[in-house]
Formats: structure tokens, C-alpha cells, sequence
């Protein structure tokens, strides 16, 4: 008999699963475990996480899928370094199975964990299952990865078309997963809240394949238009699955089977932004120097010269500007935001309030239903001009031009600043132009209901080019 344990991680589901799918193939038995890791779960101060009752929802999804298949899932709590040997002792396993995962701490825990196991004698078998290439599958004519988004596309595209655009879809025999009849530890009948510290709490996303699925169906109504649809906050068109994608409810396989699905701007559009996805994990991968720091050194000598104060005004959403208001408003009160306005959030904290991209990249990490390491530190570097293809740093987003091209009737502001809800279109994004009588007309005075700008933009503007100039 050989029986192996499947360990998942941030690939919670159980369909189109690469790990489990060969480990089912393989042996007799499998065993399904999920370690809630200590050294992850300590960096959360806030013992509300919503992530935490979103990956509690998917795990109790994948416990109940399993019990009906007479097994259950496995639960700890602690260091997977000592957890996973233990688990393969306790119930005498040949194998390990997991996914991949890219970031610098996974990577560490995962080569100590196999070579322990490899001292016991036991094999371990790893699989590539987030993204859909590896850094050593797409490289340029030298043999190097690449370090400019467009050439990469076109190299991951042309690969893809070479390869007849198959993507696999790994079935799950589960009439061979390991029988275990009374889990006294099973997510049902024990409470795993009270063990790792952490309170349930509710949010806008309820976790689960089954859910995420179900929005990945709605998405294809409209993704057609995505392309121009994507950017306009208040019409709430982009595929609202970024959680489901960073914690594996869906399978980049069951994206990518959408996008090319029809052959049209938006199912191409949303295919881009996959690809970009494997490219910053790609980054990571080769690069973890970023996580820590900029990926052009050089950059790491800029002086930043923003205040802190106007930060946790930033934080608050209090900054007089509304289209940053608004996006970091609906970021505190339901950990999301949409993607063009992280864009504008972070130029605005980097190049008009002069702070530094790391601040807001751990704020953001803090937050962020979606928060996944290469995308979070990706965007930052991005909009900040320091990391890999970002923009030039004399691109500045002017705010007051994003809220009138994207939130033209100012939908999105009012939705998160009633406040400002009596204000007209013409006002709503630069409410602090109001003279005395407009502002008496909308019932928002400056200054008392609704903040002045606390900086003005074109002299930041300015500093903030003084500033990248004195590194370059």
C-alpha cells in the first residue's frame, strides 16, 4: 500500500488540482491536510482578519466534499516544518504532494520541509499549479528571464499557440483518499477560531469554490466589454475574483479556459491581465530581492519627503482629494478596491504626497482581501517607478483628471463619501473649488464636513520630479 499526504495551502479547492490529482494517481491513499501556518498567522494584528473566515469557508467546503467521500480534511496549528513530519509519522505516509509557491518565505519552509522528509526517506513531489508558466518556461533569445511586460506577453502568447493553447484540467479520483471515520479535529467538531486566535468575521466575499465559481460564470456575461469597462469603478465590471484567485478557490486553468473562450478585446484583455499575474510571480520568483527592496537599486536612495500625518490622512481616506477618499474608504470597510484606483492611491501616496511605496505596500498587505505578495509589491513598484517595467517617473497621475475620466458623474465618490452626495457633477472632484454659496447649496462645507486638499498638487508635482531627478 502507498499512501501519501497532499498538503494544500493557497490552493484551496478540489478540482483542477495539480498536487492531489497526481498524488490520487499514485497511490492507494491520500491524505488531505491544511497546516494554518504560526510564523504567517502572527503578522495579522487584527485578530478580525477577514482572510482568515474566508480560508475557514473554504476549508470547511473542502472538509464537507471530503466526509462525504468518507475521509476528512487534516487541521494543525504551528510550524509546517515540524507539523508535516509528524503528520507523515502519525500516519506512516511513503510521499508529500504540494503546489508551488514563489514567495521568498514558502520557498524557504518548503526546501527545509523536503529536506527533512528526504532524511526519513520519504519521497517528495512538487507541482507548478498557480501560474500557468515558470521563470525557466518563458525566457528571451539569451536564455534570461524577462524584465519588460510586453515582450514577455508576446514570448508567453506565442508558447501558449505553439502548444495548441491545451490547458489541462487535473481530475481527482477521490475514491482514494485515505477513509477516516471519526476526526476528533475536523473543522466541524472542533473550534479551530479558538486554537489559531482568531474571530470569525463576516465580509463582503463569502469563501469557496462553489462561490467563486458561480462569479466566474457571472463574469462571463460581461466580459466582452471588459476591455472598457474595467476602469470605471461605479459600473463594478472587472471579474471580482482576485481573493478566489489568490487563495486557489479557482485554478488558473479555469481562468484561463474563459479568456479564450471567444476571441474578442475583453476575453484578450482578461487573458493580459492573467499573464501579467505570472509575470510579477515570475519577478518574485527570480528577484525575491524585491520584497525587501526596489528592483532598481538605485532607487532605494530616493529621499522620501512626505509626512506622516498626511499618511494616516491617506489611510483614513480624509485627504481632500475624493477619488483617493473614496478607494481608500471602500479598501477599510470591505478590504477591496479596484484596480485602477489602486493605481491612482499609489501615485497619489508616492508622487504628490512624497511617501514611501513600502508604507503603502504594507498598508495594503494589511487590508487587501486579494493581498498576494508579487501583485501587491508589483503594483507598488509599478506606480512608484521603482521596480521592474514600471512607469517612467515623470508619469504622475493627476487625481482630479482620474476622477473626471473615470467617475465622470461621481457614482463611486458618492457611494463612499455621503458627504459629498448633494455636491454636483461638475464639483464632486475637486469639492474644495466650491465657493461659499455652492457649498451652502450641497450642504458640505470645506473644512468642516469634508477636508481642504491637504496638499496642492502642482507644487508636489514638482517636488516630486526634483526628487527622482536627484537620483538619477
Amino acid at each position: 500500500m502507498k499512501k501519501s499526504l497532499t498538503w494544500i495551502r493557497r490552493d484551496l479547492r478540489l478540482h483542477d488540482h495539480h498536487a492531489l490529482s497526481e498524488s490520487l494517481k499514485n497511490s492507494d491513499e491520500t491524505l488531505v491536510a491544511f497546516i494554518f501556518d504560526e510564523k504567517i498567522l502572527t503578522k495579522l494584528k487584527n485578530k478580525n482578519d477577514l482572510r482568515v473566515t474566508f480560508i475557514m469557508q473554504s476549508l470547511m467546503e473542502i472538509n464537507g466534499i471530503l466526509e462525504k467521500n468518507g475521509s476528512s480534511l487534516i487541521v494543525r496549528y504551528g510550524d509546517p516544518t515540524v507539523l508535516i513530519p509528524n503528520l507523515i509519522k502519525e500516519h506512516n505516509l511513503d510521499s508529500l504532494y504540494f503546489n508551488r509557491d514563489y514567495e521568498p518565505y514558502a520557498k524557504e519552509r518548503d526546501a527545509k520541509v523536503e529536506k527533512i522528509l528526504k532524511a526519513m526517506n520519504v519521497e517528495v513531489f512538487s507541482f507548478k499549479d498557480s501560474v500557468f508558466y515558470e521563470k525557466k518556461e518563458v525566457l528571451n533569445g539569451s536564455g534570461e528571464v524577462y524584465k519588460v511586460f510586453t515582450p514577455y506577453k508576446n514570448k508567453w502568447l506565442e508558447k501558449f499557440q505553439s502548444e495548441d493553447m491545451l490547458v489541462s484540467d487535473f481530475k481527482l479520483n477521490l475514491k482514494k483518499l485515505m477513509l477516516i471515520a471519526n476526526n476528533s479535529e475536523s473543522l466541524a467538531s472542533y473550534d479551530w477560531y479558538k486554537e489559531i486566535g482568531f474571530k470569525e468575521t463576516f465580509g463582503v466575499l463569502k469563501g469557496g469554490s462553489s462561490e467563486a465559481l458561480k462569479k466566474l460564470e457571472q463574469f462571463k456575461k460581461y466580459i466582452s466589454n471588459y476591455k472598457e469597462a474595467r476602469d470605471i469603478p461605479a459600473l463594478d465590471q472587472t471579474s471580482n475574483l482576485s481573493t478566489y484567485i489568490r487563495m486557489g478557490n479557482l485554478s488558473i486553468r479555469d481562468m484561463i479556459r474563459v479568456s479564450i473562450a471567444k476571441k474578442d478585446l475583453g476575453h484578450a484583455t482578461w487573458l493580459s491581465e492573467i499573464i501579467w499575474r505570472d509575470f510579477y510571480q515570475m519577478i518574485l520568483d527570480v528577484y525575491p530581492r524585491v520584497a525587501q527592496s526596489s528592483f532598481k537599486p538605485e532607487y532605494d536612495q530616493i529621499k522620501w519627503h512626505g509626512k506622516k500625518e498626511d499618511f494616516e490622512k491617506w489611510c483614513q481616506g480624509k485627504t481632500g482629494y475624493p477619488i483617493v477618499d473614496s478607494a481608500m474608504r471602500c479598501l477599510n470597510e470591505t478590504g477591496m478596491m479596484h484596480n485602477r484606483l489602486r493605481m491612482v492611491v499609489a501615485s497619489f501616496l508616492t508622487k504628490t504626497l512624497l511617501i514611501n511605496w513600502r508604507l503603502g505596500e504594507e498598508y495594503f498587505a494589511n487590508k487587501l482581501y486579494d493581498f498576494d505578495l508579487a501583485a501587491n509589491n508589483g503594483g507598488w513598484q509599478w506606480s512608484a517607478s521603482t521596480g521592474v517595467d514600471a512607469q517612467p517617473y515623470f508619469r504622475i497621475f493627476n487625481p482630479y483628471n482620474q476622477s473626471e475620466k473615470f467617475d465622470p458623474q461621481g457614482e463611486f465618490i458618492k457611494r463612499w463619501i455621503p458627504e459629498l452626495k448633494d455636491v454636483s457633477p461638475k464639483k464632486i472632484h475637486a469639492p474644495g473649488e466650491m465657493d461659499m454659496i455652492e457649498q451652502m447649496e450641497s450642504s458640505c462645507v470645506i473644512g468642516e464636513h469634508y477636508p481642504h486638499p491637504i496638499v496642492d498638487y502642482k507644487t508636489q508635482r514638482d517636488r516630486a520630479l526634483l526628487m527622482y531627478k536627484e537620483i538619477r
